[in-house]
């Protein structure tokens, strides 16, 4: 006696289908834009503003903002005893609201002493 003698030949494949697509993207769209909406108001919108709006066209402010912010968090460390590893610190920079603005300021002062100055920026990276 073969297994396959007792065995289904056809197979069923079952699968749901939507009749009206149109109606279920609508509401996929509007349930994406509800999670990922920001607040109507954000404080800081303002600083942010202007972080971004900073035209770097001066070499020395270019320079003293390459020097004051830092290529990598500084407060991200491994605490240490007798040679052991104890704990990591994690980067806290990222909990900083204003991170993004900050580094892009900086990576717009190292582009403007590469390009414009034609500089070697190597010691700030």
């Amino acid at each position: 006696m073969k297994v396959s003698h007792n065995t289904t030949k056809n197979i069923f494949l079952a699968s749901w289908v939507s009749i009206n697509q149109a109606d279920t993207s609508k509401t996929q769209e509007t349930q994406l834009n509800s999670f990922t909406s920001k607040p109507s108001f954000d404080v800081l919108q303002p600083l942010r503003q202007r972080l971004d709006n900073i035209k770097i066209s001066d070499r020395q402010l270019a320079h003293r903002l390459c020097k004051m912010i830092p290529a990598q968090c500084p407060f991200e460390r491994d605490v240490k005893l007798f040679g052991k590893t104890l704990f990591h610190i994690p980067p806290m920079c990222k909990l900083n609201p204003l991170y993004e603005e900050v580094v892009g300021l900086r990576f717009r002062a190292m582009c403007y002493l590469a390009d414009e100055c034609g500089e070697d920026i190597s010691q700030y990276c």
